[in-house]
């Protein structure tokens, strides 16, 4: 067996009661280990008296394996899945202002759009909105674009979404 442990981002989604202080008992059991959540999103599901959270995290085998036996250990939390080897349809939001626009940003950033699928839910005399939905790596990649074209953007994301894949065509 090898000593080696592998660091990389790990995803778990969890169905918790719909109550009250339960999103900080979840966090503060991260913090409190110190473990780093690098994304947590949570809403209700078709019953309103559970709510899905997915979260994500950085960590090796070990440490990955006591956050899961931690949130098991918890009252309010009824089942966790681990997502990180799992076929997966994942995806997150993300909004992008692009602010002192000329007429030729403008018409770059149509194309830009729908290049990645992203659709502009706002516009101004000098100012765009876009909204992505896609995977995270994808979000990435659009940032990282934007950045280098523009010198004036606003970045929003919200935290991914996930649910088991039907078929294991996609991760």
């Amino acid at each position: 067996m090898s000593n080696e442990t592998t660091i990389r981002k790990r995803w778990i989604s969890l169905y918790v009661e719909n109550q009250v202080g339960v999103l900080s008992k979840i966090s503060g059991l991260f913090s409190g280990k110190s473990y780093n959540l690098d994304s947590l999103t949570v809403g209700t599901t078709e019953d309103p008296s559970v709510s899905r959270m997915t979260i994500a995290t950085v960590s090796d085998d070990e440490t990955f394996e006591q956050i899961k036996k931690q949130l098991n250990r918890m009252v309010e939390v009824i089942k966790v899945i681990d997502f990180t080897d799992i076929f997966v349809r994942m995806k997150e939001i993300l909004y992008i202002k692009v602010k002192k626009c000329t007429k030729e940003d403008k018409v770059s950033l149509f194309q830009i759009a729908d290049t990645f699928k992203a659709r502009v839910i706002d516009y101004g005399k000098d100012s765009l909105l876009l909204e992505f939905v896609q995977t995270g790596a994808k979000n990435d990649a659009v940032i990282k674009l934007m950045k280098e074209e523009y010198k004036t953007i606003e970045v929003v994301r919200g935290g991914s979404v996930g649910i088991e894949s039907i078929s294991v065509m996609e991760r």
